[in-house]
């Protein structure tokens, strides 16, 4: 036992690296940043990885990896060098790698940043915006340069020249003067046309349907737009894991440039389940079913199911069960229509409900950040309150539009979302008539290096039209809970009517606002934590009350959204006065 454990002392002590000294001189500290995140020794250390032969794989790797970083800030006269116990890390054999490292000593001089004394990309294509970087004085960092070449040769081909490229490239620096020289000349290539379009990896799904989807017609002018727009029509159905378009290398007669979509397809059917506990409020189940591909055209038929409020202290439990089947590509390209129907039971604190709603919808995507919604709907309510029984029906008009830019939807960084429906509605038999409006705007902000982000959330709604009474009580607002107010319990504000036996009971509002602010950290590569306050306020005929809470959670990067556990406690109104916890998946907004 004693020899094996001097073996395993003696193997760790082989592998181990005593020091890593790292020094990038002048005293820039954000470049001084740059240059280590380049660095695969530096991200070795922090993994702790002391292997021999993967240290020196990665030092050989730094000398190209800190030049590309210190070119892009406009650094072309550097020196690095990289000793391994005192060698020149170049200057070993790839067959002589050390048995043992104990030090590496990495020295970066990044000399002085150059400046452009000529920037040259030409022809352009007319209204050609090319970067404010590119030009005699600035910075002559070398993704600018990049992003210049990028940005002419893209608009060549959203003017219908697809084959424009990059004939000449002349790039000198000058080290006497410190500068850099950019001259560069584009091949612009003939204006094309869309030609025939063709389809490979089809299984299940329709050839027709995909260029019915795809919406290239042939004999258009080629725009680069028209063709990312194709390959985002056929994502967004859901049916492909994979799409990709490639252009023919070879142009038809009168200018045809044809086009291969090649496809790969998922598993038609999907499922997916959902939990979310709330100390107060209970535990909510969610899933669906999903079909993507239900008759070879890219229909989706989806079953959804709902059951929240299992074990609330203040409500009863409510289920919902819906059915919903879309189909893209209906009128046009970018419009899909369905058909939805749902049912389900609503136990709520002032009433009991059951209720019913069918309707047509059409969603157009304007861009994959932009879509418009609208449709048809007939709702059924019927429900008892403390006053008796009541019943609701109504024909409504709802559309809708969302402006979503975040850069993820589950834990965004930064970027917006804005989200606006108005609801008319015509109210049969003692339904009111009116509009429901409701806006949700949603922006977030990242700093020091996105370690830490400001999320901020306003919410707003309002009855137009119809009176308190008449409006259905699925359309009124309250405030309470993880969507609106945390530290307030599941719709606790309303608004107090008479229940006609010398006591009041509570109902939802014609006017609601809500706001939240959080303050979220980041704690390594699975760790953060937030801080947050919300406040909310619903009104109606005159009478209005407010309340807020605010409290401090954590959250576990799991890779498919942060894992959230939040306590909050109210911090003014009247509605509570007990800490709750939250514990869901994703960020709460």
């Amino acid at each position: 036992m004693l020899s094996g454990a001097v073996l395993a002392l003696s193997l760790m002590s082989a592998q181990a690296l005593d020091r890593l000294d790292f020094v990038v001189a002048g005293g820039d500290e954000a470049l001084e940043r740059t240059v280590r995140r380049a660095s695969l020794l530096i991200a070795q250390q922090s993994d702790n990885q002391t292997d021999p032969e993967d240290l020196f794989t990665a030092a050989r790797a730094d000398y190209g990896r800190i030049l590309g970083a210190l070119y892009a800030e406009g650094h072309y006269s550097a020196v690095i060098r990289i000793a391994i116990d005192g060698r020149e890390a170049a200057g070993i054999a790839p067959l002589d790698v050390p048995g043992r490292i104990g030090t590496i000593a990495v020295f970066v001089d990044p000399g002085p940043r150059f400046r452009f004394s000529q920037t040259v990309v030409a022809p352009l294509a007319p209204r050609t915006e090319l970067p404010e970087g590119f030009r005699p004085g600035e910075t002559a960092a070398s993704g600018v340069i990049g992003e210049a070449v990028d940005t002419a040769v893209l608009a060549w081909r959203e003017a219908s020249h697809a084959k424009a490229r990059v004939s000449r490239e002349d790039i000198v620096a000058n080290h006497a003067s410190q500068t850099l020289s950019a001259d560069i000349a584009l091949a612009p290539g003939p204006a094309l046309r869309f030609g025939p379009v063709t389809v490979k990896g089809a299984e299940r799904m329709r050839v027709q349907r995909i260029l019915k989807i795809a919406g290239l017609r042939e004999g258009t002018k080629f725009s680069q737009t028209e063709l990312d727009r194709a390959a985002n029509r056929l994502r967004r159905t859901g049916v492909f894991s994979s799409v990709s378009l490639a252009e023919s290398e070879t142009v038809l007669n009168g200018g045809l440039l044809p086009i291969e979509i090649t496809v790969a397809e998922q598993k038609p059917r999907r499922y997916s389940v959902g939990a979310e506990l709330s100390s107060v409020d209970g535990v909510a189940l969610t899933g669906y079913w999903l079909h993507r591909n239900l008759m070879g055209g890219a229909e989706r038929l989806r079953l959804d199911g709902a059951i929240t409020n299992i074990g609330s202290g203040e409500s009863g439990v409510d289920y919902e069960f819906g059915v919903s089947i879309d189909r893209p590509a209906t009128l046009t390209p970018d419009t899909t229509a369905g058909l939805m129907a749902k049912i389900g039971h609503l136990d709520e604190i002032d009433y009991d409900a059951d209720y019913a709603e069918f309707g047509l919808t059409f969603t157009q995507y304007f861009s994959e950040q932009l879509t418009l919604r609208g449709g048809f709907s007939f709702e059924y309510v019927q429900g008892t309150d403390p006053t008796g029984d009541f019943r609701y029906r109504n024909l409504s008009l709802p559309f809708g539009v969302t402006w979503d830019r975040r850069d993820s939807t589950t834990d965004a960084l930064r970027g917006f979302y804005i989200d606006g429906t108005a609801k008319p509605f015509y109210g049969l038999g003692t339904t009111g008539s009116g509009a429901r409006l409701t806006l949700d705007m949603r922006g977030y902000r990242s700093f020091s290096d996105q370690r830490f982000t400001v999320a901020a959330r306003l919410q707003g709604g309002a009855i137009l039209g119809s009176e308190l009474l008449e409006t259905p009580r699925d359309d009124l607002f309250f405030s309470g809970g993880g969507g609106t107010v945390r530290g307030q319990p599941y719709r606790s504000l309303g608004i107090a009517v008479p229940d006609g036996m010398g006591g009041t009971y509570l109902i939802g509002g014609t006017e609601f606002a809500a706001a939240s602010m959080e303050l979220r950290a980041r704690f390594g590569t699975s760790w953060g934590g937030v801080a947050f306050v919300d406040a909310g306020y619903v009104g109606a005929d005159g009478s209005s009350d407010s309340h807020a809470g605010a409290g401090i959670g954590v959250r576990y990067e799991t890779g498919f959204g942060p894992i959230r556990f939040d306590v909050a406690a109210p911090v003014s109104g009247d509605t509570d006065d007990g800490v709750q916890i939250y514990i869901g998946l994703g960020q709460a907004f």
